[in-house]
């Protein structure tokens, strides 16, 4: 049967509350034993001394054990007095001139410990009997001669444990009473206030939940690391470790300790975060992020999150580049169509010349084009991004214009296909997107690829709308943009990016309703 977790915290505080009082009650009640032993001494020590001190028994011993009923009842009444189990009188003789049983009296005593006694030695001991265990006083009788005639025997019987139990059992009952109740009562908030900062979670479902968290963020493409406030990990996922190249285990170490240059201890003191900064990790181009982690306003700790900058630029190259060879198999599409529908009028009309003439004129150009780009361009991502290009601006009208001294035989270093065609890509989209509010016909965009020993030069100009003085200076900043909608601002803060890690220069030039100049130089 399934027990939830408040009952077993409920039953285990019951259990120990009840055990802690049946362990406390065997102390205090052998303490009160201890102490009744001591009190019993006393009082049989005072009886014994009491008795030996009274001149009528010790006068009686001296003359003789005939007398005996006689200091029976000299005794007895002292007994009762002190509430004594019994007072037994001894003759040097040891036989008994006094006793609560009259048939024992005149009978000789063989006790073993009352020998010392008759050598005047005041003492008690304690002895088991038939009666129980007893504390018993002993007390040598002196005449006025000073000579010992007799001993005194006081004894006093020790309760028993069950006795002790039956005289204390209304104080008992009221302690276990009160103790297990606000015991029960403590021990119920303790679990609900438990269960409630488990949210109400069984042991069970917590681990099911950790478990399937771990394997959730082993899971991610990105590396994720999270610390507390002590600076303590508490995440590190497959992919981080991956990046990182780390091996071992590492929950529960100082982040320091596993890396040394870290700024999530920062993130915790300065409850700042930071998005997308471009770091090198081993050797790898990584996009991280650091938050710091809140609960009701108070940070608990902080999380980073990495993003290979391999991936992202085959994301981007997705964006700017497949997406564009698309568009450009729809623009053929469509410019072949048009082109047939013309040559057909052509047929109609009869010219036919016209009609071979025209159909040469176009091979001519389209063959040319692929021609130059193949020779030229020794990368095919970006001859196909090129063709695309010049296709999609005849679609929207606008003249895309490749310089035809353009060259591209080598990347710089650290910078591949991939940067190029996020380069390319973003700058001619742009420069498309510079013509949207432009009125006159000559739309033109003119594109060159310089690469010498030295260097490698990228240029893309056009003449659309051109860019406001106040925001030259702030085009490059991640999420500026000047156009409406979602996902914008990305595009040239990725290409300073790029063009950062591969150690060029980037420069700017324009004029509002002239158009715009981007050069890119990378020394090589």
């Amino acid at each position: 049967m399934r027990v939830t977790m408040q009952t077993k915290i409920t039953i285990l505080i019951l259990f120990i509350v009840s055990f802690s009082l049946l362990l406390s009650g065997f102390v205090v009640i052998s303490n009160f034993i201890h102490s009744k032993e001591v009190e019993l001494k006393r009082q049989s020590f005072v009886a014994a001394r009491t008795v030996a001190g009274l001149s009528e028994v010790s006068s009686n011993l001296t003359n003789g054990a005939s007398h005996n009923e006689a200091i029976n009842q000299i005794v007895e009444p002292i007994r009762i007095t002190h509430n004594a189990d019994y007072i037994v009188v001894l003759d040097m003789e040891r036989i008994r001139h006094s006793h609560p049983v009259p048939s024992m009296i005149g009978k000789i005593s063989l006790g073993s410990d009352e020998n010392p006694a008759f050598a005047e030695h005041t003492y008690t001991t304690k002895a088991r009997g038939e009666a129980g265990t007893a504390i018993r006083a002993f007390a040598p009788i002196v005449n006025d001669e000073h000579q010992q005639v007799g001993v005194v025997i006081a004894g006093f019987l020790l309760p028993t444990f069950i006795e002790v139990l039956a005289s204390l059992k209304k104080e008992i009952l009221l302690t276990s009473s009160l103790s297990l109740l606000f015991g029960g009562w403590g021990a119920l908030m303790l679990a609900y206030h438990i269960k409630k900062q488990m949210f109400h979670l069984e042991p069970d479902e917590i681990a099911k939940i950790l478990v399937e968290r771990t394997e959730t963020f082993n899971a991610m493409q990105e590396g994720f690391i999270a610390i507390d406030s002590s600076e303590k990990i508490t995440i590190f996922n497959n992919k981080a470790k991956s990046m990182f190249m780390i091996d071992e285990e590492v929950v529960g170490r100082q982040i320091r300790d596993i890396i040394p240059d870290t700024v999530l201890p920062k993130i915790l003191q300065m409850d700042t975060p930071f998005f997308n900064k471009e770091i090198q990790v081993q050797s790898l181009n990584v996009l991280s992020s650091h938050i710091p982690l809140k609960v009701n306003n108070d940070v608990v700790g902080a999380v980073a999150i990495f993003q290979d900058l391999t991936e992202m630029k085959k994301l981007a190259e997705e964006l700017t580049g497949v997406k564009a060879f698309v568009s450009a198999l729809r623009v053929q599409n469509h410019e072949h169509i048009n082109k047939l529908h013309t040559i057909a009028g052509l047929i109609q009309l009869g010219n036919k010349e016209n009609a071979l003439n025209y159909v040469l004129q176009e091979t001519d150009e389209q063959s040319e084009l692929t021609r130059f780009l193949s020779k030229n361009m020794k990368d095919d991502s970006i001859s196909g991004l090129l063709l695309s290009k010049v296709s999609r601006g005849k679609e929207l009208g606008i003249m895309v214009n490749i310089n035809r001294r353009s060259l591209l035989t080598s990347f710089p270093k650290g910078l591949d296909h991939h940067d190029f065609v996020i380069i390319l890509g973003n700058l001619i989209e742009n420069a498309f997107d510079s013509f949207q509010n432009v009125a006159h016909d000559d739309k033109e965009i003119f594109v060159s690829i310089e690469q010498s020993e030295q260097t490698l030069t990228i240029l893309v100009e056009d003449n659309g709308c051109g860019i406001s003085p106040e925001n030259v200076e702030d085009i490059f900043a991640e999420g500026f943009s000047t156009k409406n909608g979602k996902n914008q601002g990305i595009g040239l803060h990725l290409v300073k990016q790029i063009v950062q890690n591969g150690n060029g220069t980037i420069d700017v030039e324009s004029e509002p309703n002239e158009g715009t100049t981007f050069v890119i130089t990378f020394e090589r």
